[in-house]
Order: structure tokens, then sequence, then C-alpha cells
């Protein structure tokens, strides 16, 4: 309520020179938007709460553990800090805590604080120990925004600890500017033939702001610059959208040597992430996203008439509403209200059809 903070101001200002009624008026009518603005908010937070509800009776066990249920059932520390992100904003702490718990307890196994990446059902154990940087960014950033929402003191001191691991470990200096490493083994220039390898779907631009409270002491401004620069220099094909994994031996981005040549499941978050973050040289960079995609409705569809490759299909509704988002936040173009509410039985389409609402609902509400 900043903007209307300082709208009353001068208000209250200017009504020295006109007559009482006039002035009372003018506050009447403040109060009647402001008022207005309240039921908004509260309808959009009470519905956020019900599809928080319904996304945890289908993706969410008991003890915490968020479900991949198109990927035989694992959990992974993207998904927690996911879960963990949906449950703050929906203001729902009990849950909150009980995902955080099984995340600390099954995830943090590893001595440098960052997470394990995979947790499998079939043995019921972490079956792969490397990280996943994008997940431990969801967490950090999950943890701060509930030590201010649920005033928990010790969730900020968890986002401190990792938000300081994924600096020291995650952060690679490159002539391109410091990037971040996918996972700590795998991606490097020793490991892979054009290494470093990056995914730009990793650069969640709505946390760098978290990170770089929790750590001052690693220069997240960079990595966010670099990431944005990346982003606009990463085209391929007709379409000229990002590959889902990049090599940067050449001193320029380029579809990764030894992975697919394919725009798909992960780098449909780079416009989701550009909408999020708000900032004017983020909507820069979705203008590329924003323009073709307002041909059509179908991600799928466009995909296809470009010939565009993609690691799994994206037909799912959530799908279409990152899309329709970046549309909107970068040319103001309204969101079809059927997709909103077009729920989907799989867990990620889900997950990003919920977090396309909240960053609309926070970052540019005239789009609903």
């Amino acid at each position: 309520m900043k903007g209307a903070a300082i709208l009353l101001g001068a208000i209250l200002m200017a009504s020295s020179s006109q007559n009482g009624a006039r002035a009372g008026e003018t506050l009447a009518s403040l109060d009647a938007a402001q008022h207005t603005q309240s039921l908004v908010d509260r309808a959009s937070q009470d519905w956020l709460s019900s599809e928080w509800r319904s996304y945890a009776a289908r993706f969410v066990t008991p003890d915490g553990r968020v479900v991949d249920n198109a990927n035989g059932g694992i959990s992974h520390s993207e998904g927690q800090g996911y879960g963990m992100l949906l449950a703050v904003k929906a203001g729902d702490a009990a849950s909150f805590e009980t995902l955080w718990r099984w995340t600390a307890r099954t995830l943090a196994v590893r001595k440098d604080h960052l997470l394990a990446w995979k947790w499998d059902p079939a043995v019921k154990a972490v079956t792969d120990t490397n990280n996943a940087t994008d997940g431990d960014i969801l967490v950090a950033w999950a943890l701060a925004e509930a030590a201010k929402r649920f005033h928990r003191p010790d969730y900020r001191e968890a986002a401190v600890v990792l938000a300081r691991a994924v600096g020291s470990h995650a952060i690679l200096p490159t002539p391109l500017g410091p990037v971040l490493k996918p996972g700590l083994t795998g991606f490097g220039a020793s490991e892979q033939p054009d290494g470093p390898v990056v995914n730009l779907s990793y650069w969640v631009f709505p946390a760098f702001a978290s990170l770089a409270a929790l750590a001052p002491e690693f220069d997240w401004a960079a990595v966010r610059h670099s990431g944005l620069a990346l982003i606009q220099a990463s085209r391929f094909g007709t379409l000229g959208v990002p590959s889902e994994w990049e090599g940067l031996a050449s001193g320029a981005p380029r579809p990764a040597a030894n992975f697919p040549a394919a725009f798909g499941y992960n780098a449909i978050r780079i416009p989701l992430y550009l909408a999020f973050d708000g900032g004017a040289d983020t909507r820069i960079a979705l203008e590329p996203f924003a323009a073709p995609w307002g041909q059509t409705a179908s991600t799928t569809q466009l995909l296809q008439a470009h010939e565009v490759p993609v690691t799994v299909p994206l037909a799912q509704p959530g799908y279409d509403l990152v899309m329709a988002t970046a549309r909107c936040v970068s040319a103001g173009t309204a969101v079809p209200p059927e997709m909103i509410n077009a729920r989907s039985d799989l867990y990620y389409p889900e997950t990003l059809r919920l977090l396309s609402v909240i960053a609309i609902q926070e970052r540019v509400s005239a789009c609903l």
C-alpha cells in the first residue's frame, strides 16, 4: 500500500486549500478504493489458499514429500522448493513446516550444505547425491519468505546456510560473467566437451533479492546480469528461443553438445521467472518470448509450427498460462480467464500454473 500512502499524503496537502466538504469527499473516495483493493487482495488470497489445498491433496504426502507423478513418483529438491514456496504464499504455516522438515531430514545429506537432488520411493532413499542448484535456490527463497511471513528466525538461519552454500560452490566465474553450475558435478569444462554447460532456467530471478539479503558477500547482481545476457544471446531455430542446455566453451552460448537441442520442460520456466521478477530489464528480456506467443494460445501448436524440438510434450494448460503471463507482463495482453482455473493432473504443469498466478497477483494484477 505504499502508493496509496503517498497518494493519501498528497490529498491531505491539497486539502488545506480546499473546503472541508471537498476534502472529505476525496478521502471517502480513497477509503472506498482502499476497501475495494482490500477485498480484491482477500479474494486472491482465498483463491490461492483453496488451490493450494487441492494441490497439496494431490501431490504432497502427509509427511511432506512433494511427488512428481509424471516421473516415477520421485521427489526432488526442486519440487520441495516449489511446494514450500506455494505453502508460504498460501499462508499455510503447518504445511510449510512439514515440507521443510522432510526436506531437511531427507535431502540435507551433503557436507557442503547443498541438497541432494533426488529421492526415489522405490528404494526409499536418496539415489543421486548431486545437487540441483535451482532446487537449492528455491528452498532458500521459500525459507526466507516463510521467515518473514511466519515470524520464524530459524527459517532465516537455515536460508542463510543454504544461500551461502550456493554462493560458495555453485557460482562459476567465466569470461561471460559469473554463471550458475546446474550441479556441482557433471557440467564443468573438464566434464563436457563444450563445458561449462548451463541451464538458463536455473536462474530463478525473483529469488535473487532474497539471496542478496541472505548472503551479501556474494555478487548476486552480477549473477543476475550474466543470466539475462545469456538468455538474450541464446537463440536457436526460427523461433529464437534458448535451448534447454547451453555450452559456453566457444565464448558464446550454443546448444550443448551432449544434450538435445530442444525447448522443453526446463526452458518453459525462463519466461515465468522473468515475468515473476518484474524488473525493467527482465521485461526487456521477455519480449522475444512474448511476441511469437501472441500468435496463439497453445504452446504446443507454436513449437510445432516452428519445428522446435521439445524434450517432452508441452500440452498441459499450465504451460500455456506461463506464456500468457509472459505476454501480459511484456505487452499488457490480458490473460484469458479460462487459463487461470484450468487445472492439470500432473505435478509440474500444475506447479507452473499456480506460480504464474502468483506472479500476476504480485507483479501485474491488471492481467487478471
